[in-house]
């Protein structure tokens, strides 16, 4: 009888997949520093935390996710020099006009970000190739709620209480993100994850991803309750104004 450590992939905990969530780690120590510098002391807790977040959500789609686009449009290998084309993540049938190449991180040789992509693909196989769903949602969280995370740190950064708008706003996009990425799974099985083992279906597809379901619905539930609190000082003051 095998034992739960024989059912374990031999490259779990290789020296990629530890470089790979030590580079998380980092990113999320440059947010918070980036918070020590930007916010003062009076800021509130929950502000400070959402400063925080919208940092780190923001250098992950400029560095992980914006390093995906970039293999996904630039790092190929053409179809006759692989023995088994059938191992490889799909290409999407004519992407950028060419039906003889595969791209995508699984492309990319040794090229670090490649390489962390590629430990990610093993528990989400769409993202060693180039999945037409995935890089049209990476299109949207590089170029528009990447920038939109950075305004919102400004936001928060000098008390300006329309962030909350737009707090509602990149909350609503992960959310829906999220959902588009994973329904298709959810409605054919599952096909291209990998839920095998601890690591693959509880750190890499649970944790990462419902991160970017708690917190924005946190974020959103912060800036609906500051609005909350506008309306009713407009209401009081509308009151008052009618009592003269």
């Amino acid at each position: 009888m095998a034992s739960f450590k024989d059912t374990l992939p031999p490259d779990l905990f290789d020296q990629t997949t530890l470089v790979s969530l030590a580079s998380t780690l980092a990113i999320l120590a440059t947010a918070y520093l980036l918070s020590l510098s930007a916010l003062d002391r009076a800021t509130p807790g929950s502000h400070r935390f959402l400063f925080i977040w919208h940092a780190f959500d923001a250098l992950i789609h400029f560095t992980l996710e914006g390093s995906f686009l970039y293999h996904c449009f630039f790092s190929w290998i053409p179809l006759s020099s692989v023995s088994n084309p059938h191992a490889l993540a799909p290409t999407a049938h004519n992407f950028l006009g060419f039906t003889s190449r595969a791209y995508g991180p699984q492309a990319g040789g040794d090229n670090p970000f490649a390489q962390l992509w590629m430990v990610y693909a093993k528990a989400d196989r769409r993202w060693a190739g180039a999945d037409l769903s995935v890089i049209s949602l990476e299109l949207l969280t590089v170029f528009v709620a990447g920038p939109l995370a950075c305004y919102i740190c400004y936001g928060i950064a000098k008390k300006d209480p329309r962030t909350n708008i737009w707090m509602i706003v990149i909350a609503t996009m992960e959310l829906y993100g999220g959902f588009i990425t994973f329904c298709p799974e959810w409605l054919t099985a599952n096909h291209n994850l990998d839920t095998s083992n601890f690591m693959y279906k509880w750190v890499y597809l649970v944790f990462f991803n419902m991160l970017w379901v708690f917190i924005p619905l946190y974020a959103v539930w912060v800036a609906v309750k500051d609005i909350n609190d506008a309306f009713v000082v407009r209401a009081n003051a509308v009151e008052g104004r009618k009592t003269k």
